[in-house]
């Protein structure tokens, strides 16, 4: 007789119904309740100014009248057949790259000196640093009154019989001046980037390169320098972009002098803009300095990004 058998069935249990999760706009809700105060300030602060440089750029305003009349792109027609404008932008590339060259070299010589763990270098690195925190305007009246004709270095180099050489009064010499005196003002910004990225290399390549017999300056080229390229890649974008921009020491240690020779594409847009009454033509001028300041920044972000793939 043959047994009949009941295939079993599966036992459906009912889940307890519970409430259902937050939305996804709920559970970011508080990060947005957070940032809000900081995107309030970017937007009122930067990007605001921005979009009204960008539509101030199209117009003919010359920033006290309440007429703005619209001339289209003839700012720009301008700043392009502008030769002060070439001669600015010059300048400020001269300064942009003699500068960024001297911090990164001299940056990280520094950084190497103060590297280490101890009180001493504690006190050498809040030295450096201490520059970069006064203000611009202070640093450079500081260097005229050392740089100034009959200031103190004038004074000490004719006492020694070199003569007085006018630091400020030659063209050649306001414009070595100018980036000396920029560069002293960021080289602690540069040497502190230079030693978090020193901190960075792992201890154990060094140790291994030693094992194998490398020297310290071999060590240093094959190990950690390599290692440091980000870091390098960083502290010149920055820096760049601080030189791009020079004003302030500018103004305080030559005025755009002598004649004209020292003009920055910063010291240009604001003379332009507010001392010349041609706030339409400064803002073409400003915007085409911050697309010129991306694509620079770009170009070395892609260069290196390339050369760290080559590898």
């Amino acid at each position: 007789m043959a047994l009949r058998t009941e295939s079993a069935r599966p036992v459906v249990t009912a889940k307890a119904a519970g409430p259902a999760p937050p939305g996804r706009l709920v559970r970011s809700l508080p990060q947005t309740i957070m940032a809000a105060p900081g995107l309030v300030l970017f937007f009122g602060l930067i990007g605001l100014p921005v979009v009204l440089m960008v539509a101030f750029s199209f117009t003919n305003w010359n920033g006290l009248s309440g007429v703005r009349e619209f001339n289209g792109f003839a700012n720009y027609q301008k700043a392009f057949s502008d030769p002060t404008l070439l001669h600015a932008y010059i300048v400020s590339a001269i300064i942009a790259v003699a500068g960024v060259v001297l911090l990164d070299v001299v940056g990280l010589a520094l950084a190497v000196a103060v590297a280490g763990t101890g009180r001493a270098n504690f006190i050498y690195r809040t030295v450096l640093f201490y520059p970069f925190i006064l203000s611009a305007v202070a640093v450079g009246f500081l260097w005229s009154a050392l740089l100034s004709y009959g200031g103190a270095a004038d004074s000490v180099l004719h006492a020694l019989g070199f003569g007085q050489p006018q630091f400020l009064g030659t063209p050649v010499l306001a414009l070595v001046s100018v980036t000396a005196v920029s560069v002293w003002q960021l080289l602690g910004f540069s040497v502190v980037v230079m030693v978090a990225g020193l901190q960075t290399v792992p201890r154990e390549l060094l140790d291994a390169a030693h094992v194998d017999g490398a020297s310290r300056m071999s060590s240093f080229r094959h190990v950690t320098l390599p290692l440091l390229a980000p870091t390098l890649t960083f502290n010149s974008v920055i820096t760049a972009v601080f030189l791009l921009r020079s004003y302030d020491i500018v103004v305080a240690l030559t005025d755009g002098g002598p004649a004209g020779y020292t003009q920055t594409v910063a010291y240009k847009i604001i003379n332009d803009g507010f001392s010349l009454g041609q706030l339409g033509y400064g803002s073409a001028q400003s915007v085409l300095l911050i697309l010129l300041t991306a694509v620079v920044a770009a170009l070395v972000m892609l260069v290196r990004r390339r050369e760290r793939k080559a590898r």
